[in-house]
């Protein structure tokens, strides 16, 4: 089970980090492409903080936070079950993490361009990386709320 987290994280990953570099390399930052007019567009925008631009400016501090959360889930993980969802789960959250760590590492900023605009709202830009992120914490807390992150059989944990 450990070998399909490492192959869903590798496509997750190459999902999130192909799309930004296509954003990047053909929309100018700002630039919008309207998809569904006052709904949703692609819109190129460089984020320097976490959600909601939470910290902006504090790389190092982020790229940090995102280490250590690494590092706790690979060491937590170990005590789940690793059924298909948590598989998914684990995946997921590997991937997201790492998209934008490797973007702040490498560029200062997260490359940002889902936009939606939602009641006349105009929720903060985001990319696939923190929807992998968002989904994964869903499906973590669905598997504490289901206890899979107890002692359970030897048969069902990938040790």
């Amino acid at each position: 089970m450990k070998k399909k987290i490492s192959i869903f994280t590798i496509i997750f990953l190459l999902v999130d980090l192909i799309t930004k570099y296509v954003v990047e390399s053909n929309l100018k930052l700002w630039q919008t492409i309207p998809i569904i007019n006052n709904f949703f567009g692609i819109t190129k925008v460089y984020n320097n903080g976490a959600s909601w631009n939470i910290l902006a400016g504090q790389q190092f501090v982020l790229i940090l936070i995102a280490i250590i959360i690494l590092a706790f889930l690979f060491k937590y993980q170990q005590k789940f079950i690793l059924n298909k969802r948590n598989v998914l789960t684990f995946s997921l959250l590997y991937s997201g993490i790492l998209g934008n760590l490797l973007n702040r590492i490498f560029n200062g900023y997260v490359i940002d361009f889902i936009d939606f605009k939602i009641f006349g709202y105009d929720f903060p830009v985001f990319n696939f990386a923190d929807i992998w992120i968002v989904v994964g914490i869903f499906l973590l807390v669905i598997a504490i709320l289901k206890k899979e992150d107890e002692c359970g059989s030897s048969s069902k944990r990938d040790k």
